[in-house]
């Protein structure tokens, strides 16, 4: 009987000093402590697409001169957008645009080849997520939308905003990593962190993003 209490306490004594030792790690260190030693991520798996017009929807959001015209990472998504557009536009895909930032007027895009269409097109909506405070989902439900493709700037507020409010109400959400662009002077660090957190974000959001090139996607009518 002795031996069996001397086994209990010195188990019950090992647990907790594993509990103390883990309590002793966890309180020592944060992301502050350890910034300098942080390992980046494997680099995403890139997926080609094929969509359907009729059921895909293009944001592009806050592509306007004011905020993107100085920015040149901005600026070199701005082919990759176009070439997006006129694809899109040919096999019949809806087309959706916010105009933020200290732009006038929808006429303001940093590139006229992508300019909305009507008033229907294009919302003055500032903010990351750009179903706040717009008419973005009904329109998207209107036209039986069942997949859209993020672009535009920056993509740490309307990329991930975006995306993830497209990925809570169940649209597959299409991230093309050359059409969306961050600021200076750290850009490339939050485009990298925007990627892999679209990449493996929790909530489920993950499961309904594809992270792919403009050059991957192809349309059909």
């Amino acid at each position: 009987m002795s031996k069996m209490r001397n086994r209990v306490c010195g188990a019950a004594i090992a647990v907790a000093v594993l509990v103390i030792l883990t309590t002793a790690t966890w309180a020592s260190a944060d992301i502050i402590d350890e910034w300098t030693k942080v390992v980046p991520p494997p680099v995403p798996e890139l997926k080609a697409v094929t969509l359907s017009g009729a059921t895909t929807a293009v944001i592009i959001g806050d592509m306007n001169q004011t905020s993107c015209l100085e920015n040149p990472r901005c600026a070199a998504t701005v082919p990759v957008i176009k070439k997006l557009t006129e694809a899109g536009r040919a096999a019949g895909a809806m087309f959706w645009y916010s105009v933020g930032g200290g732009a006038d007027e929808k006429t303001d895009m940093v590139d006229t080849s992508f300019n909305p269409r009507d008033t229907s097109e294009w919302e003055r909506i500032n903010g990351p997520d750009k179903f706040h405070d717009s008419h973005l989902e009904e329109k998207l439900k209107a036209r039986n939308v069942k997949t859209a493709i993020v672009c535009g700037h920056s993509f740490q507020g309307v990329g991930i905003g975006t995306a993830t409010g497209l990925a809570v109400r169940g649209f597959a959400v299409v991230i093309p990593v050359d059409c969306l662009a961050s600021n200076n002077p750290y850009a490339t660090y939050l485009e990298q962190y925007s990627v892999w957190h679209l990449y493996k974000s929790g909530n489920g959001v993950a499961n309904h993003v594809t992270i792919t090139r403009g050059s991957m996607i192809t349309f059909q009518k």
